[in-house]
């Protein structure tokens, strides 16, 4: 990138998101990225997920910061340990980040300035639909709701609008395909195991 002058709002180099809009402008097929991520169920309700590299900008990503590991349970009443945020909790949680992301970058493009920016958010789920004993009822959240708390300019239809390009929201709004393949995988048997099952034999 040539030398230029940086300016910053929002915290968001708005130089390089310039920039950055225009090579992904230019070339779409640098705007293709894919995330990953592996889990592992531990007992129970509760399971680990961790997250490393990424694929974007036509290159493959990662950073000394990386992996992060996320985990997940359910609280008592849903018979888990409460360890972590169950998954619903963390969809909210990624809504959150998401639609704040949205608000914050594309205020910044627009130099439409920022001084906090607080949300809260409450989604009604019936979780009969999970347990599989209402085929009726819906087995995810019947409704999200979103309120934001923003010091700043703009005018509230204008940051509401600038929440709609999360790609969360999105995807929980408008549905996106899940490709579910399930392998079965044999048990593997330890060392011990085995000499101890020679060990046995007459």
């Amino acid at each position: 990138m040539a030398d230029h002058e940086e300016k910053t709002v929002n915290g968001v180099n708005v130089t390089d998101l310039g920039q950055a809009i225009h090579d992904f402008r230019h070339d779409p097929a640098l705007g293709r990225f894919q995330f990953r991520a592996t889990n592992q169920w531990i007992k129970g309700g509760h399971n680990r997920t961790t997250i490393a590299d990424f694929y974007g900008a036509g290159a493959e990503h990662s950073s000394d910061q990386r992996p992060f590991q996320l985990e997940a349970d359910e609280p008592a009443v849903l018979l888990g340990k409460d360890y972590a945020p169950n998954p619903v909790e963390h969809l909210i949680n990624a809504l959150a980040g998401c639609m704040t992301s949205a608000m914050v970058y594309h205020a910044a493009a627009r130099g439409i300035r920022l001084e906090s920016v607080e949300s809260e958010l409450k989604g009604e789920i019936d979780v009969r639909g999970f347990l599989g004993i209402a085929p009726e009822v819906r087995k995810g959240y019947q409704r999200i709701d979103v309120t934001f708390r923003v010091q700043g300019d703009g005018t509230p239809e204008q940051l509401a609008e600038l929440c709609r390009f999360s790609p969360v929201l999105d995807v929980v709004s408008n549905g996106t395909v899940v490709n579910i393949d399930v392998q079965k995988v044999a048990v593997q048997t330890s060392r011990a195991e085995e000499v101890a099952g020679d060990t046995a034999q007459p």
